[in-house]
This record gives C-alpha cells, structure tokens and sequence, in this order.
C-alpha cells in the first residue's frame, strides 16, 4: 500500500508542478517581451501621467493596450494582480514531489550503491543544504556586486561559477539522476526565493509608499526588475535539469557534471536569443542570432560527444527464453515471481558475464514485466536472444549505471548480478 499510495502523490504532484510551473514560466516569459517591447507613448495625455512605454498586442480576437508608468500611476487602481501564487506554488509542489520521489527513499535514489559514502540521512541533509547554500551565495554576490558599476556583467560571470561548482559536487556527491534534479531544484529555489524575499517586498512597499502619499523609492523597481531578469536565464535550465532523468544516457556519463553544465549554458544562450530578439525588431540592438547559434552549436556538439558506442558484433542465438508466470504486483519480483526455472537452475553456475548467467538472472527478475506474454512494459521485450541484444545498451544503462531496475524494486538484484550484466555488456553482450 505503501507504494501504491507513494505512486498517486507523486502522479498528482507531478501534475499541480507542472500546471503551476506553466503559469509561472508563461507569465514570466510574456512579462519579459512585454518589457522588451514598450514602446514610448503617443498619446500626450499617457505622458502627462507618467508612462514611460505602451505596447498594442492583438490575441483572441481583441486588442490589448498594457502600459508601464516609469515611477508611481496617478492613483492607485482598487484590484492589481499581483504575480506571486505561481511561484510559490511550483515551488511548493515541486519540494513536495521531490520529498516523496527521492527524500523519502534516500537509500535508493539518493546513495550511490556503488559509492556509499553518505548514510541516507545524511544524503536527505546534504541535498537540502545544496537549495540553501546556493541561494545563500547566491543572494550575497547579487547584494554585493548588483548595484555596482557593471554589476550585471560580474555577479553573471559568478553566478556562472557558482552553478559549475555545485554541478560538480551534486554529480560527484550523489547518482546522476538524482544530481541533475536536485541542481534544477537548487535554481528553481532561488528563483522562488527572488519572488519571495525581493519582488513582492518591493512591491508592497512601493504600493505602500503610493498610498501613504510618499515619493516611490525607484530602488524597489531596479532590485526586483533585476531579479526577474535572473528568473528568466535560469527558466530553460531548470526544464533541462527537470526533464533529463528520462534519459539515462545524459546523467549516466563519468563526466556528466560537464554534461549538466553544457546543457543548462546552452538553454541560457538561447534564452538570451529570444530576450534580445524583441529589441531586435524596435531596432535597439544588433540580431541575435550569435546565441542561438552558440546555443545550437553547444547542443550539437553534448549529441555527438555522448554518441553511444555499439557493443562488439556476436552471432545472435534465436533461442526462445523460457516465459515466466506473471508477477502480483510489478516490481516485486523477488518475492511474486515463482522459482527459477530448469534453464535459470543450470545456468546459476555460469562464469560471471556469461549469457547463461544472464539468461538465469533476467527469467527471474526482468521478464515479467517485458514479455510479449505479460506486459511487456514500454514495448520493450525480452523473449528471444536477439531482442535482448537489440535492448543491450538500455538494459546497460537501467541495471548497471543507473540501478533502477527491477522497476520499484532495485534492491531486488544483488551487487553480484549487477557486475554480470556489467561484465556481459562489455565483453560484446554476447548471446549464445
């Protein structure tokens, strides 16, 4: 039940986060075209009142007239909307799913196996430090060095550091999956943060001073403009990061720190070409497309490095596997499926990386989920000798890299089974 119940709050946090995350991201992008797009007014009267730009858009059917004032709007309107609720409720839905996905099974999905060198509690306090340090830092560069001189050009420049060295500490402190997740959890963090502690403060006190009757300290403005122009560099990265656990062949790399930093450089640079692409067209800098194209070129060049590497050519032995019955419950192999077979008895004394050692491992815990006589979860099957050639480098990835199979259950294969799937895929994945 346990599991059954972990399996529903994690479908519906999923789906609040990603709900609220798309109002956030939506509101944040328009926000930054809408800024980029003002134009000065025409108008003598919108002047007279203080407005500083005007854009004329036309969606749905009707036109729309939003426009800026520089400092303080004659009077105050009695509804403002004010753009807080998506941002505090991606964070919280994403924290939650992040605690139900990975903090409360630290043991698996937060400790290395093959590298334990932190306790689960441990792992649970190290990661959450990762959100806190990081915006801790983070806010202390942006205090210190963004009202300076160039100051946007150095705290980007440290920012960058920063994000590299906490990349490399996630990937070298925890699996790959969980690394690359929690450095989109410590972005999406400090953007929450911004939200939280710099622009709504700033806003409310500037409504505060309107009301009051006192002069609008312009400060409140710049600082929150500041960190909204922040929020949406990091955007494109914490998607990457959100979106990469589905694909093992990313975070499974001995150097998938590098990985994680080109991918989240690249989105950054293509985010920049659409930030500047709507000043392009007003005539206020030159095109872009230098960053989109650096962005691309970026992407192009992650594809062709992680390029896989085909397993030695064996001859494929057609061979039928024997079926095994359908487990209870998925995931629970080891306890539902029933004993070994007479091939799985006679291969358990197979030398380590052998196909009949495999064939013995694979009967018991992996073909009740992928046979055309089950489930055959994902369409991927293992009935004959040649499809589990032809599934060699995803079974590589899921067993040995990534240890998430048996799905649900990855404690059910023993650090000796894994090191014969290990051994069998890198001498060929031969099938006979």
């Amino acid at each position: 039940m346990e599991s059954y119940i972990l399996d529903w709050a994690n479908l519906l946090l999923r789906w609040l986060h990603v709900i609220t995350a798309i109002a956030w991201v939506g509101s944040s992008f328009y926000f930054v075209f809408l800024d980029s797009s003002l134009t000065p007014p025409v108008d003598e009267d919108l002047k007279k009142q203080g407005v500083s730009g005007e854009l004329w858009a036309l969606h749905g059917g009707g036109f729309y007239h939003p426009v800026k004032f520089a400092g303080a709007p004659p009077k105050l309107p009695e509804h403002t909307h004010w753009f807080y609720w998506e941002s505090y409720t991606t964070w919280l839905s994403g924290f939650a799913l992040l605690t139900v996905s990975y903090l409360w099974n630290a043991n698996i999905y937060l400790v290395n196996p093959a590298n334990p060198i932190m306790s689960s509690g441990m792992a649970i306090a190290v990661a959450l430090s990762f959100l806190v340090v990081f915006w801790l830092l983070y806010n202390g560069i942006c205090r210190i060095f963004g009202e300076k001189e160039g100051g946007d050009g150095i705290v980007g420049a440290l920012v960058l550091v920063l994000v590299c060295i906490a990349s490399y500490l996630a990937c070298i402190l925890f699996p790959g999956q969980a690394a690359f997740l929690l450095i989109g959890a410590m972005l999406a963090t400090s953007m929450s943060a911004n939200v939280f502690f710099w622009i709504i403060p700033g806003q409310r006190k500037m409504v505060a001073s309107i009301k009051a009757g006192e002069p609008v300290d312009p400060i409140h403005g710049k600082r929150g403009k500041q960190r909204s122009v922040h929020n949406t560099y990091f955007t494109l990265p914490v998607l990457f990061a959100m979106l990469s656990n589905h694909y093992g062949w990313l975070h499974s790399h001995e150097l998938n720190w590098v990985v994680l930093i080109l991918m989240m450089f690249a989105g950054a640079a293509i985010r920049q070409f659409f930030v500047m692409r709507h000043g392009y067209k007003l005539g206020r800098n030159p095109h872009p497309w230098k960053y989109a194209a650096v962005g691309v070129v970026v992407l192009l060049g992650v594809m062709a490095w992680l390029k896989p590497v085909p397993p030695a050519a064996t001859p494929a032995n057609p061979a039928v596997i024997a079926p095994v019955g359908q487990s209870v419950m998925q995931g629970d192999e080891s306890a539902a499926a029933p004993a070994a077979p007479a091939a799985a008895t006679a291969n358990a004394s197979a030398p380590v990386g052998s196909y009949g050692k495999l064939h013995a491992v694979m009967q018991q815990h992996c073909v009740v989920c992928h046979s055309a006589q089950t489930i055959a979860q994902k369409n991927v099957k293992f009935d004959t000798a040649e499809e589990i050639k032809q599934h060699a480098q995803s079974i590589y990835q899921q067993v040995v890299l990534l240890r998430k199979m048996p799905f649900g259950n990855p404690g059910a294969l023993t650090a000796e089974e894994r090191e014969a799937f290990k051994a069998w895929f890198e001498s060929g994945a031969p099938v006979q």
